[in-house]
C-alpha cells in the first residue's frame, strides 16, 4: 500500500502500577491495509487497541491517526475523526432493538443529523451486514453470531476510516467464521482499514496483507504473512514447532 499512514502509533507504552502492559511500541498502518495483530494471552493486544482508540490513556508515546495527534483524546472523539472499534466481548443495549442499536452508533459517531436519519442509515447498515430480518428484535434475542454481526454494524454507522476488530471470530463455529471472513473482505473492500486482532491462524493469514506480532507487550515482529510465520521469535514465543510443522514454511498446509 502507498500513501501517507493513516495510522502512526509511535513508542506506545501502558504501566498499571509494575505491570508493563505495552512497551515501546511502534508501526504505521497505511489506508487500505488489513493488519493482523497476533500473539499469546497476555500479550497486551486488547491493550494497544484500548490505548489507540482512546479507552486507556497512555503512560508514555503518542498515537496519530488520518495526521492528527490523538493521544489524550477521548473515545468518542477518536471515533468521530473516523477510527472505530468492536469489543471481544460484545455488549449490545439489551432492551432496545437491533436497529437503534446501529442508530445509536450513528447518532454518537456518525453524527447523524435527527434519528430519522440515524434510523435510516442503521437499516442499511443492518442490510450491509445481514441483519434485516431481525431490525426490530432486541438485541438481547439475538444469537451469538448475529450479535457479532450488530457489533459490526454499528461500527459501521460511525462512518470509519479505520476500523479495530478485537476478536471478532470468537465463539464462531467454522461456517460462522467463513462467514464474517467475507464480511471483513466487503468492508475492507469498501475502503475501510483493518486492524484484527485474532487467534486463528488460518483467519489471520488469509485475511491480512501484513502482520504486527506482541509478545509481554512489546512489538518482535511484523511483516507480511509468509516472514512473519518463520520468523524463530515468533515460533518459539506463539506459534510453536507443530505450527511450523503442519503448515510449512509460508503459513499454509505443507
Amino acid at each position: 500500500m502507498t500513501g501517507a499512514p493513516l495510522l502512526e502509533v509511535r513508542d506506545l507504552s501502558k504501566h498499571f502500577g509494575g505491570v508493563r502492559a505495552v512497551q515501546n511500541v511502534s508501526f504505521a498502518v497505511r489506508p487500505g491495509e488489513i493488519v493482523g495483530l497476533i500473539g499469546p494471552n497476555g500479550a497486551g493486544k486488547t491493550t494497544l487497541v484500548n490505548l489507540i482508540s482512546g479507552f486507556h490513556r497512555a503512560s508514555g508515546g503518542a498515537v496519530r491517526f488520518d495526521g492528527r495527534d490523538v493521544t489524550r483524546q477521548k473515545p468518542h472523539m477518536i471515533a468521530r475523526r473516523g477510527l472505530s472499534r468492536t469489543f471481544q466481548i460484545v455488549q449490545p443495549f439489551p432492551q432496545m432493538t437491533a436497529v437503534e442499536n446501529v442508530a445509536a452508533g450513528a447518532l454518537f459517531a456518525g453524527q447523524a443529523p435527527s434519528r430519522k436519519v440515524a434510523l435510516d442509515q442503521a437499516h442499511e447498515k443492518l442490510a450491509v451486514v445481514g441483519l434485516t430480518r431481525v431490525a426490530d428484535s432486541p438485541a438481547s434475542a439475538l444469537t451469538l453470531p448475529d450479535r457479532k454481526r450488530l457489533e459490526f454494524a454499528k461500527s459501521l454507522a460511525m462512518k470509519p476510516k479505520m476500523l479495530l476488530l478485537d476478536e471478532v471470530n470468537a465463539g464462531l463455529n467454522p461456517h460462522e467464521i467463513d462467514t464474517a471472513l467475507a464480511l471483513i473482505r466487503t468492508i475492507a473492500a469498501s475502503g475501510i482499514t483493518i486492524i484484527v486482532i485474532e487467534h486463528l491462524m488460518k483467519v489471520v493469514l488469509g485475511l491480512s496483507h501484513r502482520i504486527l506480532v506482541l509478545h509481554h507487550g512489546e512489538l518482535i515482529a511484523e511483516g507480511a504473512p509468509a516472514a512473519v510465520v518463520k520468523d524463530p521469535k515468533v515460533v518459539e514465543a506463539y506459534l510453536g514447532n507443530r505450527f511450523v510443522e503442519r503448515f510449512g514454511a509460508t503459513g499454509h498446509p505443507a
